[in-house]
């Protein structure tokens, strides 16, 4: 096991590694920008280095002064986190080359997997089912237009090297699809340096349904269940629960089965997910890998009674995966992303947390870096923290999770909990009926019952 660890990243999931490495014995250095001097995760590590001003381009996606750190301190390891340099190949491979441990996937992997087309075609030779689109990048607007004909509409055109919604434009209408292109590639572009887009047939109304995964170096992968992902804004996630409505244990098991192929495809290593779109009559289809631990991790953990991030730790160090596929899930868990945000405009609310009460009790979970009188910078993520809340079953987590949010109090800046508190509420929501459209129906249903009283 690794004696010292770096943490490349900050937060919440920054304080999540450095309580896992505590329980191991596995000595932290935290690396924070000037604005996060007040930070948690700074206050807890056992050794904190300042790498720079608050811009992430020149503190915590500037690779020289990570490894830096990591070289004055003595660290054996990397640890990413999620977001900023988690899926940069390169940095892993410069961590290589440097005599650094990376706590992750192998970096070709991450490259393999990272493109979208090329993921495709990994997929379609596993023998996993994908979506009907192109298997390499798009050479122009002419081709897009070509094949969006052949497939029909509506189609997705997503950006290759893209995520988190960028570079991402629905299209319905043949009129539209070159101005659509050209949008879409440009926005690329400027988020992630890479232009290239590819495009695939668009289903209307799935789910958004991902199967956590985990590989080791002796050639192991087990899956461990799903996480419904439907509830979404503009492909950010705001609401995920495990196990989901819409899977029974037949369908459950052929698509564990098929990450585990994918996975085994690219000899996966580390924590990941294999990401599905399941479409309203059982039909699923790859949609892409995430190589990194993600933000719903805490779902899989609670459900399983199991811990994802020191299981990281361990295999990273050579060990096998001490888990299997299958295990069987214990009740319902669901997590809200509680943002710094106003609920109805989704604008940034950054700013100081004069008052914080956390909820507490049976089955809650908070995972925070906030505290009283911290201010959210207005440079990062807008997380104010994770809820995760157990139930026997679904309908147990539900009114837990209102239960908590009710007492989930912060003042100071406006945040997403009262969001959260009416998703909990709708009809739809109680009773499963999701997709991954569910949040632009259910501003619909609210505008329409604000007229209607």
């Amino acid at each position: 096991m690794f004696k010292k660890i770096l943490i490349a990243n900050r937060g919440e999931i920054a304080l999540r590694i450095i309580q896992a490495c505590r329980e191991l014995g596995i000595a932290t250095v935290a690396v924070h920008s000037t604005a996060d001097n007040e930070s948690l995760h700074v206050t807890y590590a056992d050794e904190d280095i300042c790498i720079g001003p608050p811009p992430p381009t020149e503190s915590y996606l500037n690779i020289s002064s990570v490894i830096a750190a990591a070289e004055i301190t003595g660290a054996e390891a990397i640890h990413p986190g999620y977001g900023f340099l988690a899926e940069n190949a390169h940095f892993a491979e410069v961590l290589a080359e440097c005599n650094l441990s990376w706590i992750g996937p192998r970096p070709e992997t991450i490259r393999q997997m990272g493109d979208k087309a090329n993921a495709r075609r990994v997929a379609l030779e596993a023998g996993v089912p994908v979506l009907p689109g192109s298997s390499k990048p798009l050479a122009s607007t002419t081709e897009a237009r070509q094949l969006a004909d052949e497939i029909g509409y509506p189609v997705i055109l997503k950006a290759s090297a893209g995520g988190g919604g960028r570079g991402m434009r629905i299209v319905t209408n043949p009129d539209d699809i070159e101005s659509q292109f050209a949008t879409a590639s440009e926005e690329a572009s400027r988020a992630f340096g890479d232009g290239s887009m590819y495009l695939e047939k668009y289903l209307v109304v799935p789910r958004h349904v991902e199967f956590q995964i985990f590989g080791d170096s002796h050639g192991n992968v087990v899956h461990l269940g799903e996480r419904e992902c439907s509830i979404q804004r503009r492909h950010q996630k705001l609401i995920e629960e495990s196990p989901s409505v819409a899977l029974d244990q037949d369908l459950r098991d052929r698509m564990g089965e098929a990450a585990v192929r994918l996975a085994k495809a690219v000899k996966y290593e580390n924590a990941g997910t294999i990401e599905f779109l399941l479409d309203q009559d059982g039909s699923f289809y790859f949609m892409e890998m995430n190589t990194r631990i993600q933000v719903e991790h805490p779902v899989t953990e609670m459900v399983l009674g199991i811990d994802l991030v020191k299981e990281q730790l361990r295999v990273a160090a050579g060990a096998a995966v001490s888990f299997r596929s299958g295990l069987k899930p214990r009740g319902h868990v669901i997590e809200c992303r509680i943002n710094a945000e106003d609920p109805e405009t989704f604008r940034p609310s950054p700013g100081r947390v004069t008052t914080l009460h956390l909820p507490g009790g049976p089955g809650v979970r908070i995972d925070t870096h906030t505290y009283q009188e911290y201010i959210i910078p207005p440079f990062y993520d807008s997380m104010v923290g994770k809820l995760i809340v157990q139930g026997k079953d679904r309908l147990e987590a539900i009114e837990r999770t209102r239960r908590a949010l009710d007492f989930f109090v912060v003042e100071g800046i406006r945040t997403s909990i009262p969001l959260h508190k009416k998703i909990l509420q709708d009809e739809k929501f109680r009773s499963g009926d999701l997709s991954t459209r569910f949040m632009e129906e259910f501003f619909e249903r609210n505008a329409k019952s604000k007229v209607d009283t």
